[in-house]
């Protein structure tokens, strides 16, 4: 059974005003973000995709996959995409201890600043917590240390393996607006719909005049 907001609530939005859902513009700007990467071949592939329509995305990253596929991390920053912090491990807020959440996301901060520091002295300060759960003393602590904290306005649910990718496609295109943030998903898991999905998004966005922009 489904258990999730293809379009996330405005009450929701609104309890939880200190978290990003969307970013509101004049300009019909949009933001593509990809969590779990970076992935062999896969985030590879979402880079290819970007590159043909000259769409800039960010890219929510684990410290461990960072670790095992620099050369495609630092393949994202290279091409002008936005890195975020998605954890070590890939930790669900809910069932882990402020401390323990905390020390993880700054053993993906060393990651992320291990190599990007090779090519730019960016900071990783912003963060998506996975499958969206944090504790309020968990997000409270991390925006003192300086975080934005980015949720989305627009979940394509590509990591459903129960829907068809024309309906993962469609949850894409009948609930995006400006300033909407949009979640994918760099994964194996979520390939048969990315895969679908992502190039027709580009196209049929573009052709609507939304400009793709990265979250910093």
């Amino acid at each position: 059974m489904k258990t999730y907001w293809i379009k996330t609530n405005k009450f929701l939005k609104k309890i939880f005003s200190n978290y990003i859902w969307d970013i509101p513009n004049l300009e019909n700007k949009i933001y593509l973000t990809f969590d779990d990467g970076p992935t062999p071949e896969i985030t590879e592939w979402v880079l290819e995709e970007l590159k043909k329509h000259e769409a800039k995305a960010t890219f929510f990253c684990i410290g461990k996959n960072i670790n095992n596929h620099a050369a495609i991390f630092l393949k994202t920053i290279e091409e002008g995409h936005s890195i975020g912090n998605h954890t070590y491990n890939h930790l669900k807020g809910w069932n882990t201890s402020t401390e323990d959440y905390l020390d993880n996301i700054a053993l993906c901060e060393s990651e992320i600043l291990n190599l990007q520091s090779k090519i730019c002295n960016l900071k990783p300060k912003i963060f998506r917590p996975p499958y969206g759960k944090i504790k309020k003393s968990q997000s409270k602590k991390l925006q003192l240390l300086g975080y934005k904290i980015i949720m989305w306005d627009v979940l394509s649910a590509d990591f459903d393996q129960t829907i068809t990718p024309e309906k993962c496609l469609e949850n894409v295109l009948q609930n995006v607006q400006s300033g909407s943030v949009i979640v994918f998903h760099d994964s194996v898991k979520a390939f048969k719909n990315l895969e679908y999905t992502l190039p027709r998004s580009l196209e049929i966005l573009k052709q609507r005049g939304f400009i793709f922009e990265v979250i910093q």
